[in-house]
């Protein structure tokens, strides 16, 4: 090589430095969704990538790692690299309950993740079925005094809010009640129907069809306010319990990861749930689109943390790693 050479070989280092900066900037994020495939937190999902994808200038997949809970694809984001390749978009009681629950932790959200936004709300309900003679959340409580016998509720799953929710309103209402855990909302709807359960905690979304159809009944939902998709049905603050247990969809990053790129995740994450047809189809499936800063986002899981780590450890349930 001669001095020429030498050179001019010198002088293009920068661009070439500033050419893998931009493959590096506009590379490709990974949404790790730990659940399957075609539920709202996936349509959720599918349709901020698509937003998001243009605006940070990065090609942007959804990958599903579905087990354990979520614990799958919350590990693989947890031992990611803090490079911007993988973002985790969850449940938040995935990210407060779990820790709770575990003989032994596997993550510490506060610790191993960087928070980003929150993205969107979903509530639950208390479904009856229709052979149970009551029509309100009081006549309900008078009809489980009645029939001590009758006191089983479906619940989707074991270390859930609906599970916890369940402890919560036997300890207010002073009624010995007996948790069954299904394999999602559907068997717990269906045996609601065919009046082989006299009640249920799922989530409204999925309720609402059949109360609609006038084959279970929603006595009350979970959220803080009267749900916009069932503005007729009193909340449980309402009707006496002192319990607020809807949930929500947000997003963190590795820790690790530079909070500037976590700033501008958050805010193109935000103004996609902001556009209209985007607001249109994730409340088409009972998802309240919500979007917020990344503080916004740890003070909710502060807040949820605080509320139910005295609920969860009072029922004494644990699951072994």
């Amino acid at each position: 090589m001669d001095r020429r050479d030498f050179i001019a070989g010198c002088l293009g280092l920068p661009l070439l430095a500033e050419a893998a900066g931009a493959r590096a900037q506009a590379g490709l994020t990974k949404i790790i969704f730990p659940f399957a495939a075609g539920a709202g937190g996936d349509t959720l999902c599918r349709l901020i990538a698509q937003e998001m994808a243009p605006v940070l200038q990065r090609t942007i997949v959804v990958e599903n790692r579905t087990g354990g809970d979520g614990l799958i694809g919350i590990k693989a984001v947890k031992g990611g690299s803090p490079d911007g390749s993988m973002v985790l978009v969850t449940t938040g009681p995935t990210m407060y309950l779990l820790p709770m629950v575990e003989t032994t932790p596997s993550f510490d959200t506060a610790k191993d993740f960087v928070p980003v936004s929150l993205l969107a709300r979903f509530e639950f309900a208390l479904v009856i079925s229709s052979a149970v003679d009551a029509t309100d959340f009081k006549s309900f409580v008078a009809w489980l005094k009645a029939h001590p016998d009758k006191t089983s509720f479906g619940v989707p799953s074991n270390g859930t809010i609906p599970h916890f929710a369940g402890s919560k309103l036997e300890k207010d209402l002073g009624i010995p009640l007996t948790r069954v855990p299904y394999r999602g909302s559907a068997p717990i709807l269906n045996d609601l129907v065919g009046g082989h359960l006299p009640f249920g905690i799922t989530t409204l979304a999925d309720a609402l069809p059949q109360h609609h159809a006038k084959g279970i009944r929603i006595i009350a939902v979970s959220s803080a306010e009267r749900s916009p998709f069932a503005p007729e049905v009193p909340t449980l603050k309402e009707s006496g319990i002192d319990l607020v247990a809807d949930a929500w969809y947000g997003m963190w990053l590795p820790a690790g990861s530079p909070p500037e790129f976590a700033s501008k995740l958050g805010a193109a994450a935000s103004a996609a749930l902001a556009k209209p047809d985007v607001k249109e189809k994730l409340t088409a499936i009972g998802l309240i689109p919500v979007g917020s800063t990344a503080d916004g986002l740890a003070q909710e899981l502060a807040a949820n943390t605080a509320f139910w780590q005295p609920i969860v450890k009072a029922t004494g349930y644990k699951i072994e790693n």
